[in-house]
């Protein structure tokens, strides 16, 4: 994963793991790698691991009871807040991107549907993704 420099890194991770849980990449219930484990993958410091675990635990996406391993949140309610929030990020961004270009409403969904239609033609064609990945590790700051 390559972390942008706009953001900070622990946010950032925050986002994968909702787009992963999301995506379906990630279930529901499924045990995660600790803290130090996701640091080395991502080739991100500790704390900054740390703090990601932190605010997924503070947005109940994580549950950490005792000693066993971290957990992705069984909660549908949450579940399906994550992915109301992806959905309206992503269409606020396409909105902000296309609001100058002069189109009617009806042409434009009939693009989108299009588009649409053939990423998930492409879609499935593309093999299963890992979990996480161990990218270019980019900017370690919090």
């Amino acid at each position: 994963m390559t972390f942008n420099s706009r953001d900070p890194v622990y946010a950032q991770v925050v986002r994968l793991f909702k787009e992963k849980i999301v995506t379906g990449v990630i279930q529901s219930g499924q045990t995660i790698p600790s803290r130090r484990e996701l640091a080395a993958l991502l080739k991100i410091n500790p704390n900054t691991a740390q703090r990601a675990y932190k605010e997924m635990e503070d947005q109940r996406l994580i549950v950490t009871e005792g000693n066993s391993p971290s957990r992705i949140t069984l909660e549908l309610d949450v579940l399906r807040q994550i992915r109301a929030e992806l959905l309206g990020t992503a269409v606020e961004a396409f909105v902000a991107t296309i609001r100058n270009i002069d189109v009617p409403l009806d042409e434009l969904l009939d693009v989108i549907q299009q588009k649409y239609t053939e990423a998930q033609a492409g879609k499935r064609q593309e093999p299963p993704e890992a979990p996480f990945e161990s990218g270019e590790g980019g900017n370690n700051d919090d």
